[in-house]
């Protein structure tokens, strides 16, 4: 059986993808990292929509935390680089090349890394 904490998650991420504004599911999101900070899902996907909702220091912030929960994902790792160009500040480059890493060790990642980039530009 699914937690509380696994339901909600479940039910944002598919209002995300049914095309709900990333502005109406921070609250979401916010709520779920609280409710489960140790969650490295709910702080990728929270540190996504700060980044889409012109809100970089939080992204930055949101960004970090999914690293240190999850440093083999690698959109945590693109989340990162965003923030910190956003915020103009250092890193960029260690993040970009570990996704480079990833992408060669595992190829299969890298049409998902395309198209929610693509999906982010679509939203923006």
């Amino acid at each position: 059986m699914e937690s509380t904490q696994e339901t909600l998650f479940s039910k944002a991420l598919a209002s995300y993808q049914s095309g709900t504004a990333a502005t109406d599911l921070i609250k979401d999101f916010e709520a779920i990292t609280e409710a489960a900070p140790n969650q490295s899902s709910g702080w990728i996907c929270l540190a996504w929509l700060q980044l889409l909702c012109d809100q970089p220091e939080a992204a930055l912030r949101s960004a970090r935390i999914g690293v240190r929960l999850n440093g083999q994902d690698p959109q945590a790792r693109i989340n990162l680089s965003l923030a910190l160009l956003e915020t103009k500040s250092k890193g960029v480059r260690d993040q970009i090349d570990f996704v480079r890493q990833l992408l060669v060790t595992i190829p299969e990642i890298e049409k998902e890394l395309k198209d929610s980039v693509d999906d982010g530009l679509k939203r923006k």
